[in-house]
């Protein structure tokens, strides 16, 4: 009789075939997710978006969804459970979503498309290089975390809004110096100060929405500030002129904007 046949054998193969039944019985997984909304934390942790980065709890995310994605799990939502907790409890302590103040920065190259299409593909890496060079160096000397790369733009959050400026500035001035094919880029900037949502690696919600329409709505070589990031600002270094014209699709309307540029 081999070991594969013998009746522990049998039994053990029978407990974990039981065990798989239930963990995958749709009454289980329900009562599981019911625990969860009573939980702390985010109740959808797991998603692909939650469970983005490469920290420690996000990775084990990922695993577990990866390795119970093909069938309902009880087992599946009981893990996220604990993740979703853990979660929870270190943006209370400030290492992740929570209630503390951001600047939100947005950046992105002035009619880049236009000028990408007639270059090609190699120019404008070597542009998107360069301009990585000299762009993102101030981004972390002031302390900013890159969110994510936008193509042709950065977002970038920060802890207090004059050091977004200052980095926004240099940035602006740093990349006068960069030349691919005769052509020199020109960055625009914007950025706005309030209370983004962190979902994994990423940041959601209408202060980033607005922070980027601020952006949109710079020309070349401008930095603009909203006027709630203005009042963390020290007015002897920054110079700032309000846009009494601003209008930006899907800002506030009463939303104050200004330039600025350095006293």
């Amino acid at each position: 009789m081999s070991a594969e046949s013998s009746p522990p054998a049998k039994r053990a193969r029978k407990t974990r075939e039981k065990l798989r039944e239930l963990d995958s019985q749709p009454s289980s997984v329900k009562v599981v997710r019911a625990l969860r909304s009573l939980l702390p934390g985010d109740q959808d942790y797991g998603d692909p978006l939650s469970t983005a980065g490469d920290e420690p709890s996000a990775l084990l995310g990922q695993r577990l969804s990866a390795l119970t994605a093909e069938r309902p799990s009880a087992m599946r939502e009981a893990g996220l459970s604990a993740l979703q907790v853990w979660q929870a409890l270190s943006e209370s302590q400030g290492r992740g979503r929570g209630e503390r103040e951001l600047t939100i920065l947005f950046t992105d190259l002035v009619e880049f498309s236009a000028w990408a299409l007639e270059a090609g593909d190699t120019m404008a890496v070597d542009l998107l290089r360069q301009v990585a060079h000299v762009v993102e160096p101030p981004m972390e000397d002031r302390g900013g975390k890159i969110v994510k790369r936008l193509g042709d733009g950065l977002m970038v959050v920060f802890d207090e809004p004059g050091d977004a400026v200052d980095a926004a500035l240099e940035a602006v001035t740093a990349i006068e110096g960069v030349d691919v094919g005769g052509h020199q880029p020109s960055l625009r900037a914007g950025l706005h100060t309030g209370r983004p949502r962190k979902v994994g690696r990423d940041y959601l919600g209408v202060d980033v929405n607005v922070a980027a329409r601020i952006a949109e709505a710079a020309g070349a070589g401008e930095v603009l500030v909203s006027g709630v990031a203005c009042e963390g600002l020290d007015e002897e270094r920054i110079t700032l002129k309000r846009k009494r014209r601003f209008k930006a699709k899907g800002a506030p309307s009463d939303l104050e904007v200004f330039a600025a540029s350095k006293s």
